[in-house]
């Protein structure tokens, strides 16, 4: 399989596991609205991973031009739901801290059996 075609199938694997795990295992405290924009943003940040950009608050912020209460709202439910990993890093200037964030390993290894399936 080329290359092109194996990315391509990986991406569309990762997708349909977003849908499933979001849309298949609501919480209580979700509404519809806030379900689609995590899948949203799950897409976004998978693409962000594959640039291999840093995922912080200010980089999705300024890939999406959400407000960074928006932002942090959609990427906050994502942490509760397990799918991304948080940790407290270095601001850009080197003096503060920033939030930045991971697709998480349990995800991760439900992706590869999805697609070695």
């Amino acid at each position: 399989m080329t290359r092109a075609l194996k990315t391509q199938w990986h991406n569309l694997a990762f997708s349909g596991l977003i849908l499933h795990e979001i849309l298949d295992h609501p919480r209580e405290d979700e509404t519809p609205q806030a379900r689609l924009k995590e899948i949203g943003m799950m897409t976004i940040l998978y693409t962000m991973t594959q640039a291999h950009q840093k995922l912080t608050l200010s980089n999705i912020i300024e890939i999406t031009e959400l407000t960074r209460s928006g932002a942090k709202e959609t990427v906050d439910l994502l942490v509760r739901r397990g799918m991304l990993t948080e940790t407290m890093v270095k601001n850009s200037m080197g003096r503060g801290t920033a939030r930045q964030f991971e697709i998480s390993e349990e995800l991760l290894k439900k992706l590869i059996s999805f697609t070695s399936s």
